[in-house]
This record gives structure tokens, C-alpha cells and sequence, in this order.
């Protein structure tokens, strides 16, 4: 086995055991193989499992510049176009204006997942359970990564850049 194909093995474990621990089912779950765009190196994966408060987000990414970036659910699960310009806008079925995830419902969008914070290496986790996102709406939604950090408060989309990495939601295969 590779040195990279251990390390995913080791991350996939971890989410795994992360999911056990939050009490929520491991083989069941939601995923979105992040992809890069064009001329970008962002690649992971984000699964989302239904637990008994929300749904739980659990991200592992790597090739980012070290750093925040944007992590939101766009309305389309489409990541065709090079710049993942095809994946719509941010998940907003309440016509909420954007903002931070820690805000109630009405005051952000639902697919505002706040920023990954990407360490030296350019890899970054994320973990946290969403009381606000329903784990049956996911499937068929994108998630993508952004160039820069998500100011949280900008209008409409935080001033996060470029879509620098993209993956549909679908149930896991």
C-alpha cells in the first residue's frame, strides 16, 4: 500500500471512528468526493450522517493553501464546468441572507458551513453537527471549497473566490 493510500486509510478510519463515537451509524452516511477544479489541487471527502440533533459534517481536505476557505452546500450537484460555476449558488431554500453557521435559521443560508482551516501542510478537517440541515434535502446538493476565507457576513457569499474544489452529495456507493 502506498504512503498515500495509508494515510487515506488512516483519515477514512478516523472519520469512521468519529462517526461511531457521535452515535450515529458509520455505514450509513451521505458523500461528496471533493474534486479540484481547473487548475487547482483541492481533493477529499465530506460525509454527513444523521444524528439526533441534526446532521453531522465531517470533512477531510487536502491540496489547500494554508489558511481559511469557504465550505458551503450549493443547490446544484453539478460540478461539471471547470470552475464549478454549475453547482448554482449557496443552498438557500429559506431566502436567508448568507452568514455564519453559528447564526439561527433565519439569518443564514443553509449551506453556510463557515471556512476549513487548512494547516501547513494544506490539509484540513472539519467536524460539526448542523441543527439546521436535514440529512433527507442533502442528496443531490453540491459542496464546494473556496479560494479564500468566508468573511461570514458579506453579501451574498462572504467574499470566500474561487471554487477551488467541488463534489455532489449522493449516498455513499
Amino acid at each position: 500500500m502506498s504512503r498515500y493510500r495509508g494515510r487515506l486509510f488512516a483519515a477514512l478510519l478516523a472519520l469512521a471512528g468519529a462517526a461511531l463515537l457521535a452515535g450515529c451509524n458509520p455505514e450509513e452516511y451521505l458523500t461528496a468526493k471533493i474534486d479540484a477544479t481547473q487548475g487547482n489541487s483541492a481533493t477529499g471527502e465530506v460525509r454527513f450522517f444523521q444524528v439526533e440533533t441534526g446532521v453531522r459534517v465531517v470533512a477531510s481536505i487536502s491540496g489547500l493553501a494554508p489558511g481559511k476557505h469557504g465550505f458551503h452546500l450549493h443547490e446544484k450537484g453539478d460540478c461539471s464546468a471547470p470552475d464549478a460555476m454549475s453547482a448554482g449558488g449557496h443552498y438557500n431554500p429559506l431566502g436567508a441572507p448568507h452568514g455564519s453557521p453559528d447564526t439561527n435559521r433565519a439569518m443564514r443560508h443553509l449551506g453556510d458551513l463557515g471556512n476549513l482551516d487548512a494547516d501547513a501542510s494544506g490539509k484540513a478537517a472539519y467536524d460539526r453537527v448542523d441543527s439546521l440541515l436535514v440529512y433527507a434535502d442533502l442528496a443531490g446538493l453540491s459542496v464546494l471549497v473556496h479560494g479564500k476565507e468566508d468573511d461570514l457576513t458579506s453579501q451574498p457569499v462572504g467574499n470566500a473566490g474561487p471554487r477551488i474544489g467541488c463534489g455532489v452529495v449522493k449516498a455513499r456507493e
